[in-house]
């Protein structure tokens, strides 16, 4: 059953890479659009990251439901990476060390809210920073094995009609 569902959902995305490809997208534009959707779905900022695609697609002319899917695909990553993106903003600069225990983040948000908006916030511009130096060798790296691949499906499309 397993197997099933998973060739049904490895079927379907086929099909929407057709359906960007024969939308005049070339191979190339295909798979940095992919990669930039990824990408920008690992930010460290919760909540922000389907409008930056959004505002990107429009922007650069890239197709807005191929950048969507693949920020959605990206989710899940981004809950798993944002303790090691705010742990590297951390050590990027050393100077805004915070713990990350529970009780103490509690206790520290009771006893001085304000202060505690304000040092997250810079917390969480330094995981961003973070993040930066992660994201453009993943985004060239992730274009440059999606390419070939995009290529590989636009060719058995061709062939294919």
């Amino acid at each position: 059953m397993q197997a099933l569902l998973h060739s049904q959902r490895v079927q379907q995305a086929q099909e929407r890479v057709l359906e960007w490809l024969k939308c005049g997208m070339a191979p190339r534009q295909l798979a940095f659009t992919l990669a930039l959707g990824f990408a920008i779905g690992c930010i460290p900022l919760l909540g922000v990251t389907t409008g930056i695609c959004a505002l990107l697609a429009l922007v650069l002319r890239l197709n807005m439901p191929a950048i969507q899917a693949a920020n959605w695909l990206a989710m899940p990553l981004q809950i798993v990476l944002l303790i090691p993106f705010l742990r590297l903003g951390q050590w990027i600069f050393p100077g805004s060390a915070i713990s990350f225990e529970r009780a103490e983040l509690l206790a520290r948000v009771q006893a001085s809210p304000w202060q505690s908006v304000v040092q997250m916030g810079g917390l969480f511009g330094h995981a961003t920073v973070a993040w930066m130096f992660a994201a453009a060798p993943a985004l060239l790296l992730m274009t440059l094995l999606l390419t070939p691949l995009m290529s590989r499906v636009a060719k058995l499309a061709a062939q294919a009609e």
